[in-house]
């Protein structure tokens, strides 16, 4: 019996391992055990939904203080793409949300004790819903790197972490977002936990003339395959 298009297997080879010993937090994290697949239900992937009419406005743009209108410091970028299941078709209504570290590498969160400013006009954390063609669009300041404790002089290559949410919340997607031309990405074992370098290529977002404006911000450009021999790497 041959395989609905719209349910094709995923290429293993071209996703992350549950165990990536670089990844020192993988060993704790991923299963002793082999995996026990258990079929969706219809009312596990049809509910509930979440679309542009329960979303508010304004989420998309990161770099001014909702409260306050005080603009965050840091260079500011555009971020967007379009997202497509593997047959190139857009994703219309699908929820799509990030966070980051600010501009000096520093996240918005209690955990988060580098010794880097905290910057009050900057959360980190942004929402938006794609359109009809499957697009999505942020405006944000470029995260910058920071250190961590998996291995010696360890540092994060900048980065934007993606969520998404497909017609339930039982379809979520994370994955993370990294810049062409990192000199940290050959160093890094989060980006090289996907053994496939055309896969990781993936999840490099390129500069985009187009989407930069005069005088405002740089705009890149990052689209995002759902599944298919090229979909974008996705943690597990």
């Amino acid at each position: 019996m041959k395989t609905p298009a719209s349910y094709r297997p995923v290429d293993r080879g071209a996703q992350p391992p549950y165990l990536h010993a670089a990844y020192k937090s993988t060993v704790l994290r991923a299963p002793s055990k082999p995996l026990v697949r258990i079929p969706q239900t219809l009312s596990e992937i049809t509910g509930p939904q979440v679309g542009a009419e329960s979303m508010p406005g304004g989420d998309d743009d990161l770099t001014r203080n909702a409260d306050t209108g005080v603009e965050a410091m840091g260079e500011r970028i555009i971020v967007t793409g379009r997202v497509t299941d593997e047959d190139g078709r857009p994703v219309s209504d699908t929820l799509l949300e990030i966070w980051q570290a600010n501009a000096a590498g520093r996240y918005h969160h209690d955990r988060d004790q580098h010794d880097a400013p905290l910057d009050p006009n900057f959360t980190g954390a942004g929402s938006c819903v794609t359109d009809e063609n499957g697009d999505y669009r942020f405006t944000t300041i470029r995260p910058g790197a920071y250190p961590w404790p998996n291995h010696k002089n360890a540092w994060r290559p900048a980065h934007i972490h993606f969520s998404l949410f497909g017609p339930s919340f039982l379809t979520r997607l994370v994955t993370q977002m990294y810049f062409a031309g990192d000199p940290l990405l050959p160093l890094d074992p989060i980006y090289n936990c996907t053994p496939d370098e055309r896969a990781r290529e993936g999840m490099l977002a390129r500069y985009d003339h187009e989407v930069t404006q005069p005088d405002w911000a740089l705009g890149y450009r990052w689209d995002i395959v759902l599944r298919g021999r090229d979909a974008t790497p996705m943690e597990t």
